[in-house]
């Protein structure tokens, strides 16, 4: 991810990215957290250019707790990062 965003993040939006075959369906909200943290400093430490999301969509088997904890997460990291 890092690497694209330098390579491309002067010219495009990146959206997506929260792992969502393991972390998200079956990960602990801690993991969740922290793959927010992750994706939010790789593609949005300058600032720009992320809009935080699953990767393609949320799983039929996601629990509701993680889709909360990943934009709570997203709430709280984003404004500190």
């Amino acid at each position: 991810m890092a690497e694209l965003k330098r390579e491309f993040g002067h010219r495009i939006c990146f959206h997506g990215a929260i792992e969502n075959q393991r972390i998200l369906p079956f990960g602990t909200p801690e993991e969740v957290r922290a793959e927010v943290r992750h994706c939010i400093d790789a593609l949005a430490a300058d600032g720009t250019g992320y809009i935080l999301a699953p990767c393609h969509n949320l799983q039929v088997n996601t629990p509701i707790e993680n889709i909360i904890v990943m934009y709570d997460e997203a709430w709280r990291y984003g404004k500190m990062a």
